[in-house]
């Protein structure tokens, strides 16, 4: 992995919740700095945007999950990409409305719903819930639910207990690994699912080597529910997995993203409302530069 002196300043001329990533997962500067730079996500640029736009009730956009990409949900997993420090008394704050918002039927329900479980949002409710710290006597039932739901193939699907679907999906599979990497739990259900991935080389079919969707090598942050080729290489990173061969291909498809200027493009913007554009797709992308470069660095066994 090369990170030049331009690439590098342009990274650290970003907003909070970039250069402190850059300085922890790229230039390896002291934690001292590292956290005292990530302190600041929460009281200057997009970071403080976000937590400015809270409602007096603790919610975002007056709603705990449907408004995407606005509401209480989607917004606080934002902040957790961006790494709001998870001792954040508003982020806390909005995690416990989120809570006292739903039912436990197995999986999460809104008071209002009427459908069954879902797989996915449980798990970014997990997600949430144990990266800013929150309590509930309901969450093992939870857990218990989501790891019961892993399928014989390895992975997870939404579609399981709608319509009995056998087959995993990519996206629901990347959001129970996030969750399980946050919450450092089941290291064996993880691994499985992991394996899920691999075996397909994380965006072709198994049964005929064919890309599944050509929006899986597409690059896009935020990711919300989406599956994508560097959202599922960052996981591998986050978590230190081994570098497997069958992650080549992925790799490959990444490296060839990347632009004469060194920098890698937002390609794949999901609709929806947003609060606010953090990048134009006019522009290389500090969010997909950094998250490809620490994944090669890791994939190459850089130091």
């Amino acid at each position: 992995m090369n990170l030049d002196s331009e690439t590098r300043q342009w990274l650290l001329e970003g907003d909070p919740a970039i250069r402190w990533q850059v300085m922890d997962n790229l230039l390896d500067r002291a934690q001292s700095s590292v956290l005292r730079e990530r302190r600041t996500v929460a009281t200057t640029g997009w970071g403080r945007a976000l937590l400015d736009l809270q409602d007096p009730e603790g919610t975002w956009a007056h709603g705990i999950y449907g408004r995407k990409w606005v509401s209480t949900t989607y917004t606080l997993l934002l902040l957790w990409r961006m790494g709001l420090p998870p001792t954040n008394e508003a982020a806390r704050r909005g995690c416990a409305v989120l809570w006292d918002s739903v039912i436990v039927d197995g999986g999460v329900l809104l008071k209002t719903q009427t459908t069954p479980p879902d797989i996915c949002i449980s798990a970014f409710w997990l997600l949430l819930a144990a990266y800013y710290g929150h309590e509930d006597d309901r969450i093992p039932q939870v857990i218990e639910w989501v790891l019961d739901s892993q399928l014989d193939d390895g992975g997870w699907n939404c579609e399981t207990i709608r319509t009995g679907s056998t087959n995993s999906s990519f996206h629901t599979t990347i959001q129970v690994l996030e969750a399980l990497q946050v919450m450092d739990l089941h290291p064996e259900s993880a691994a499985r699912g992991r394996e899920y991935l691999l075996e397909r080389s994380l965006y072709r079919s198994r049964r005929t080597g064919e890309v599944v969707s050509k929006a899986f090598t597409m690059l896009s942050f935020p990711p919300r529910w989406h599956y994508d080729i560097l959202r599922a290489l960052d996981h591998f990173r986050a978590v230190n997995a081994p570098v497997d061969p069958r992650l080549d291909d992925a790799l490959d498809v990444l490296r060839s993203k990347q632009r004469k200027d060194g920098r890698w493009p937002v390609q794949n913007k999901h609709g929806g409302l947003v609060w606010f554009d953090m990048e134009s797709g006019r522009q290389p992308s500090r969010w997909n530069t950094l998250r490809a470069l620490r994944v090669l660095r890791w994939a190459e066994g850089s130091s």
